[in-house]
């Protein structure tokens, strides 16, 4: 285990890097005015009982989580969670830093870095972000070098169908690690990565809301 990540650390070296661009332009194919989750009666009763609910799927080596769940609070506090990006080393285990880089309307530029097992990944987020649409879509920013070999993802924000007192949360990550990333990394930011999007948005919703 610590061979694998000795090695992994001398290989990542080099990796990421802001002052050159990343190897391509997308591979994954980008969120454009996303949709909302078909669900299953079943789900839909899970939901209702207060429950998240997960799906998970891959092809042709892209890995894509979603989380769907009811916050008891208002759309606005619900952006305002999910935007402080400044906030997620607080209260996401995994990240060890978050920078606001650059933000020019509705795009802001974030840089993530994840720490696990000494290992650390950095990568950079363009986020277009358009709540009047309820809804932030993402991909890497290409003009810098990620760890990640791609990423692409949303957040969609709306009145609950079943209880109009509350909000309907989506979020969902589709992702390609790079050649030079641990699988548990994947694991970090899909399977793991949508279960705790229900836990730190909720909280920090919900508590923001009772105060």
């Amino acid at each position: 285990m610590y061979a694998i990540i000795f090695s992994t650390l001398l290989e990542m070296a080099a990796a990421a890097d802001p002052n050159a661009p990343h190897p391509h332009q997308g591979i994954i194919t980008k969120f454009i005015d996303p949709g909302r989750a078909e669900l299953t009666p079943a789900e839909q009763a899970a939901l209702l009982s207060g429950q998240a609910v997960y799906k998970q799927t891959r092809h042709d080596n892209v890995n894509r989580g979603t989380a769907i769940f009811d916050v008891a609070a208002g759309q606005e506090i619900v952006w305002q969670v999910i935007t402080s990006f400044q906030q997620y080393p607080k209260w996401i285990q995994e990240i060890s830093g978050t920078e606001v880089y650059m933000s020019t309307g509705r795009n802001i530029y974030v840089d993530f870095t994840i720490s696990v097992y000494m290992v650390n990944v950095q990568y950079y987020i363009k986020h277009d972000y358009q709540p009047e649409k309820g809804c932030m879509t993402w991909t890497l920013d290409y003009s810098r070098k990620s760890d990640l070999d791609d990423s692409a993802g949303y957040w969609l924000v709306y009145t609950s169908p079943t209880d109009t007192g509350k909000t309907r949360v989506e979020y969902s990550i589709a992702l390609r690690i790079g050649p030079l990333i641990p699988d548990f990394i994947e694991t970090i930011l899909t399977d793991k990565g949508i279960e705790n999007a229900t836990m730190w948005v909720k909280k920090g919703a919900e508590k923001h809301s009772d105060n």
